[in-house]
């Protein structure tokens, strides 16, 4: 009997094959082979948001779900009915989308304009999700939790715990340090501290844990978690969606009359993590000099307390829109000369703003506002691709943009570097090899 061998996901099987056992098979008839059949698993992700959402995180897992998908993956998403900026979006519970088969739960729909509100959504996913999984997951399973809502690898523990699914927590911030940190933290500190060790709890046992940087890595570490189960996968952009376009050509510069400005430009959510009041006072200083603007496209609380400060202090050089479609973004990126990127110091390891690599795409300089010596600030200046100013310091912000300004050649070396950096490193091609190779890991 000749040998047979399927390759990792090869197509789709029903349910009773994917829980076959592996079958032994014999080469030419000597005996049996010490190659086994692959048992042909499914790939579950479980994260609030999906397409046809644009949040950064919903962005991150349709990428990587539909590129699976193409691949011959079985793929299934459990989500919300919601979307980021519309919680009363009413989306279909159930379909199928570019390959990848979608199933909504019903929640609670209070939306992001409260904490309060936000919490009971968040209880009423975990519920929801709860049911769904240890109703819908079999033994065999890949199961791929991320962090919407935030520890949401406690729902992933108790399905493996369960079910015999294989656990792998895709990390994009790490809660509750964030809130912790922020001072947002809605609970006493005693039980804070028994959800950070139940969250340990939950990733030591994890078959692994994707991480976003090394610093987050190292984190985890300190935390007790085994290097062994910690993987490093940055997140990406879209190659095929993202390119350089000269700034002339951007239809969206030329729409707002930016056409003669030296345009430093703020795209995604501007939240608590990230530092408004340096942009803030930064304006403020540069006010009085002609052509240099603050393009902030996006939205999230952050965004609109400095539109507010903005227009009581009277500034007029700020220029304020409303998230792009990922059709229009190669456009939107390319209307900034440069761009901001902001994280407060002590968010370092628990949050690598996702931005960025948009950014590296577009091939424009980065002006990164946080912590000189982070993660970030390294990456800047390792491959001279822009500049970094320490959180609080607007002054060396004014100074990093008026020399931005002044130096058109230093600008699109930078710009030209990015680029380089990002086809490099940071393509969805790339990242998809990764995560390929740690699934196969995960199911060795």
């Amino acid at each position: 009997m000749r040998a047979i061998e399927i390759p990792f996901f090869p197509g789709r099987m029903n349910r009773v094959q994917r829980q076959q056992p592996a079958v032994a098979t014999r080469l030419g008839g000597n005996g049996p082979s010490r190659r086994q059949l692959a048992v042909r698993q499914r790939i579950v992700f479980v994260n609030r948001f999906y397409a046809p959402d644009e949040s950064a995180t919903s962005q991150m897992l349709t990428d990587l779900a539909e590129a699976l998908a193409r691949s011959g993956v079985e793929v299934e998403v459990f989500c919300s009915r919601q979307l980021y900026g519309n919680a009363s979006a009413n989306l279909a519970s159930t379909e199928v989308l570019r390959g990848v088969g979608v199933r909504r739960l019903a929640t609670t729909r209070f939306g992001r304009d409260s904490l309060f509100g936000r919490a009971i959504d968040y209880v009423t996913f975990y519920l929801c999700a709860a049911v769904c999984l240890l109703a819908r997951v079999h033994r065999g399973d890949v199961l791929v939790v991320k962090t919407d809502p935030p520890l949401l690898s406690l729902v992933g523990w108790l399905a493996m715990r369960c079910k015999g699914v294989t656990l792998v927590n895709w990390l994009q911030d790490l809660y509750p340090e964030v809130a912790s940190r922020l001072a947002l933290s809605p609970v006493p500190r005693p039980v804070e501290a028994l959800m950070r060790a139940a969250r340990d709890r939950s990733l030591a046992t994890a078959r692994t844990n994707v991480v976003l940087g090394t610093r987050m890595r190292d984190y985890l570490i300190g935390r007790g978690i085994a290097a062994a189960r910690i993987s490093v996968c940055e997140n990406w952009a879209d190659e095929r969606r993202l390119h350089p376009l000269a700034a002339s050509r951007s239809e969206l510069r030329e729409r707002l009359g930016l056409g003669g400005c030296f345009v430093a430009a703020y795209s995604g959510n501007l939240g608590r993590a990230h530092d408004a009041t340096t942009i803030l006072e930064a304006a403020c200083a540069l006010q009085s000099e002609p052509g240099i603007v603050f393009l902030m496209v996006g939205g999230g609380a952050g965004m609109r307390s400095l539109q507010m400060q903005a227009h009581a202090r009277g500034l007029t050089n700020f220029c304020f829109a409303p998230y792009q479609s990922r059709e229009a973004l190669s456009d939107s990126l390319a209307a900034g000369d440069v761009h901001l990127v902001s994280l407060r110091p002590e968010l370092e390891g628990l949050i690598v703003p996702s931005k960025l690599y948009g950014i590296l795409a577009a091939g424009r300089p980065v002006a990164f506002i946080g912590d000189p010596g982070g993660e970030l600030a390294e990456l800047i200046a390792a491959d001279e691709i822009g500049v970094s100013v320490r959180s609080g310091d607007s002054a060396g912000l004014c100074h990093a943009l008026r020399a931005l300004r002044d130096d058109e050649t230093a600008r699109l070396r930078m710009g030209m570097r990015a680029r380089e950096v990002f086809e490099e490193r940071y393509t969805l091609a790339a990242a998809v090899a990764r995560w390929r190779e740690v699934l196969s890991a995960a199911t060795a």
